[in-house]
């Protein structure tokens, strides 16, 4: 089984007010010198068997039409091939 994962991010030019409430509570928090937050959505898809580019094709049309709103938003695809989970690496 592999694992894909489809990272939405807003456009640069696009407002991002949860980013901007983020930002200005990091100094509140003690975390200084950052200087911009970005939010996104992170999608992780399991597909069974091997991932070939038909599979990378269809989970790009996926993205496109139904996890990202492209008026507003970017997305990248790509094969995540860490042994490690993110959650699995947050201690």
């Amino acid at each position: 089984m592999a694992r894909v994962v489809v990272d939405v991010m807003l456009k640069p030019e696009i407002l991002d007010p949860q980013g901007q409430a983020v930002q200005r509570a990091l100094p509140r928090l003690g975390f200084d010198g950052i200087s911009d937050v970005r939010q996104g959505k992170r999608f992780e898809l399991e597909v069974d068997g091997p991932v070939d580019d038909a599979t990378l094709a269809r989970i790009h049309d996926l993205a496109e039409s139904f996890l990202a709103n492209t008026v507003i938003e970017n997305f990248s695809v790509r094969v995540d091939n860490n042994e490690t989970h993110a959650a699995e690496a947050v201690k």
